[in-house]
């Protein structure tokens, strides 16, 4: 099959970005998903992409050339990814972060000897076959399990579905992450299994925790956070509204041989009003909430839910305390969000200090003209008074 796309569409192409939408698709031969040529409209060949002809986001690039798209294609530029998060010291990581590596709407982490992936376009859907053979060629693992269960396949007429692809992929898995071990459930757990993305961050927020201090990790899911602030704090509260996320934190506490930190289930908000009437301070505070933006529509409504908590969380930081705050909704832009912090700095009466501005790990690159590459973004503050 070919499609023919429109200026507009050969231009967003030329630019950098590799999705052309439905309304930029001047003709489609057949409504089958899959591999196609793509020309504009004087038969020039602009390169070969993934279909969906379901969704509005029609075409995703994959190459300029007019190589076969095989399970050897795949095997390559597969092991290419993973080559380039040589030297990453977790037992856990991202080997393909879709669009940013170069592989559209493909993701595939690394848990020890497993493999959990996401096919999120129909086009890969189709490609499903060779996808799984490249992952085996590029990266021999002992099982592949594919968690085909995000909201996003939807949109591209897919069914939701968590179906092991090859070998064996345990319910549990121990990962070990700068020197902490936390239980990821790659059958169950959020996005494959656990939050690989904040990697980084968690180092980073553990190197400035003071010792000896007091800790607040709020929205803790598994504990990934607070396990990192218990090895230089004396205690650290750690908060989140289910009772299961809580259990396994405690679980990945007694792994790691952790007694300092205190699990509580409570809505956040609430509890940093209770906290705020009651004086208390921390030495450490960390927001790691769900995307409270999940549409453009609702972008106002999760600006104002961000506020209140970094306000409310700046008006506990102790002196020279830090707060290490972000946001993972796309629609929440850097400017947005730091725009957010100023503002609630200004209503919280105190000074803060940006000691780093933050995203997604490494292992997940962002490429500037690929906004949606760049989902996370956060930053850690310094209480100067």
């Amino acid at each position: 099959m070919t499609a023919v796309v429109t200026a507009k569409g050969a231009e967003r192409w030329k630019q950098g970005h590799p999705w052309i939408y439905r309304s930029d698709v001047a003709g489609e031969t057949e409504q089958e998903p899959g591999i196609v040529r793509v020309t504009d409209r004087r038969h020039r060949f602009l390169g070969q992409a993934l279909y969906s002809p379901k969704s509005e986001i029609r075409l995703r690039l994959l190459s300029r050339g007019e190589e076969p798209v095989d399970a050897a294609w795949w095997g390559e530029r597969i092991s290419t990814a993973a080559r380039a998060r040589a030297g990453i010291e977790a037992s856990a990581w991202r080997a393909v972060h879709a669009e940013g590596d170069g592989l559209p709407s493909l993701i595939v982490d690394k848990y020890g000897p497993w493999v959990v992936a996401q096919l999120l376009s129909a086009g890969l859907e189709r490609a499903r076959a060779d996808v799984v053979a490249g992952i085996r060629t590029a990266l021999a693992p002992d099982g592949i399990l594919l968690r085909n269960d995000a909201g996003v396949r939807r949109h591209e007429g897919l069914p939701l579905e968590v179906t092991l692809a090859y070998g064996e992929v345990p319910e549990v898995v121990e990962v070990v992450e700068d020197g902490v071990k936390y239980l990821a459930a790659p059958w169950s757990g959020q996005k494959t299994g656990a939050f690989l993305d904040q990697r980084e961050n968690r180092a980073l927020v553990a190197r400035h925790t003071r010792s000896g201090g007091r800790a607040l990790d709020l929205f803790t899911y598994h504990g990934s956070f607070a396990l990192h602030l218990a090895r230089p704090a004396a205690e650290v509260i750690a908060v989140d509204q289910s009772a299961e996320a809580l259990a396994r934190g405690a679980d990945n506490a007694r792994l790691n041989g952790i007694g300092n930190i205190v699990w509580r289930e409570a809505n956040a908000f609430a509890l940093l009003r209770e906290l705020e009437r009651h004086k208390e301070r921390f030495d450490t505070i960390v927001l790691d909430p769900p995307a409270f933006a999940k549409t453009k529509d609702t972008l106002p409504r999760a600006v104002a839910g961000y506020k209140e908590i970094n306000l409310r969380a700046m008006r506990i930081l102790a002196r020279d305390g830090v707060l290490f705050t972000c946001s993972c909704s796309y629609h929440v832009t850097r400017d947005v969000f730091q725009a957010m912090l100023a503002d609630a700095a200004r209503d919280s009466g105190r000074r803060l200090q940006l000691l780093a501005v933050c995203g997604a790990a490494g292992d997940h690159p962002e490429l500037v003209n690929i906004p949606e590459t760049g989902y996370l973004k956060g930053a850690l503050l310094r209480a100067v008074d």
